[in-house]
């Protein structure tokens, strides 16, 4: 389904947050939480319509800069403290804001595309190397038989220690074909066996969402985060349920629960595929860009069939788009804990030398016109943090459900069964504020 807009030609959005690095991203890219819109073209200085800073001001600048050059008691490469003071200037305005050197942009790029170079594994810092917390799907990792737990300590030699953890991450990433050789320690114990894997690295394909059936009819949607690609998958994933359940589903889950954000649009796209009319979301700035209203188009993908959706704190950004869209307009119930409450977007700016600015340019709005920067959305009903069911088997020696193993889960597949029969199905639920 398409979106309707107030004005063509607006400038997508997209959404960066914490987690773990992707085997591509260095720790400091990832431990963000920011609204970023796709990247405007290089602006050089003199098309600015803004005032020229005053000559007072500038010449402060200059002579602080020319003063800490000249007099700071270690000596200073002049261009890193050009490059600090641009940073520090940024940095100044808010916690979203950000000067980007060339590599962290296209890093940033690769991400929001949900495809990237490398050997398809996700890491976190951990003592005495990279802990893997999952392989991707497909990838070489996994086919190389890589687990989660296991501990890369050394990379094509070199070990992996606190002081190069960045360094080491990104040494995982690397041109389609290349190959990178990785020693891993298994096992929970500081003397467990050590492996070596040989590995050549491919392009890898992010699935951002996930999906099954918790019941007979009822469907189950993880969405990780949203890339270019989760508008298409979502459709792909509610078409298999439908058929999964003899054509017609008689309610949906909507797991947005650790959901850092991604790609407005998408997000944009998913609450349009859910509603029949309505505004999903708006935003304001002094860009001409930064002015935009999504509304619904007619279509729904599961027709009327009531939606539960899952959040935490979290679930930011986009993914407080996706959840505030389809509450306000009546369509969905949440269940929960209280969002994150990131309610600015940030805009990435090229520069001349490879480099990107990160500028908070915008705020966005609910379909109630409430912003949510610094509240987050509270639920209709607070549930207590996920608890997960003892691993193993049940009586009949199969492996418990998603539902028993997941608390909130149940709560929710519960909540639908009740309202699959009330008339109206999805819109038993009135807009409310927040």
């Amino acid at each position: 389904m398409s979106l309707a807009r107030n004005r063509p030609g607006w400038r997508l959005g997209l959404v960066l947050g914490t987690g773990a690095l992707l085997g591509f991203l260095s720790a400091s890219a990832l431990r963000t939480n920011a609204t970023v819109a796709t990247p405007l073209p290089p602006t050089p200085a003199s098309s600015s319509a803004a005032a020229p800073l005053p000559a007072q001001d500038a010449r402060l600048l200059a002579e602080v800069l020319q003063r800490v050059r000249e007099g700071y008691v270690d000596p200073v490469d002049e261009h890193a403290l050009m490059r600090q003071a641009a940073q520090a200037l940024v940095a100044s305005l808010d916690s979203h804001s950000t000067l980007l050197d060339a590599a962290d942009y296209a890093q940033l790029q690769a991400a929001t595309n949900g495809s990237y170079a490398g050997i398809g594994v996700e890491v976190e810092g951990a003592a005495g190397g990279l802990r893997v917390v999952r392989c991707i799907a497909a990838s070489p990792a996994m086919r190389a038989g890589l687990r989660a737990e296991d501990l890369i300590v050394r990379i094509d030699g070199q070990e992996v220690s606190a002081a190069n953890i960045d360094a080491a991450a990104a040494q995982l990433r690397g041109a389609a074909g290349s190959a990178v050789q990785l020693t891993v320690r298994r096992g929970a114990a500081a003397n467990g066996a050590l492996l070596t894997f040989q590995l050549r690295r491919s392009q890898v394909e992010l699935a951002s969402t996930e999906s099954e059936s918790l019941a007979p009819g009822y469907g189950y949607l993880r969405i990780r985060e949203f890339t270019y690609s989760t508008a298409g998958e979502v459709s792909a994933a509610v078409r298999q349920l439908r058929a999964q359940a003899g054509g017609r589903l008689k309610g949906l889950l909507l797991d947005l629960r650790d959901n850092p954000g991604g790609v407005l649009e998408a997000a944009g796209a998913v609450a349009d595929d859910f509603l029949d009319r309505g505004t999903i979301v708006s935003a304001d700035g002094r860009l001409a860009d930064a002015h935009l209203r999504m509304v619904a188009t007619p279509g729904d993908l599961i027709d009327g069939a009531p939606i539960a959706m899952l959040v935490n704190g979290n679930s930011a950004s986009a993914a407080e788009i996706l959840a505030a869209a389809l509450r306000q307009n009546g369509r969905a119930l949440l269940l929960g804990a209280r969002t994150y409450g990131k309610g600015t977007v940030q805009t990435v700016m090229p520069l001349s030398d490879g480099r990107a600015l990160k500028l908070t340019t915008a705020r966005y709005y609910t379909p109630a016109g409430d912003s949510i920067n610094g509240i987050g959305i509270e639920p209709d009903r607070v549930l207590a943090g996920a608890q997960q069911a003892p691993a193993g088997v049940d009586a009949a020696g199969r492996p418990p459900t998603l539902a028993r193993r997941d608390a909130p889960v149940a709560v929710a597949l519960a909540e639908l069964r009740g309202t699959a029969g009330a008339s109206g199905a999805g819109g038993t639920h009135p807009p409310q504020r927040y």
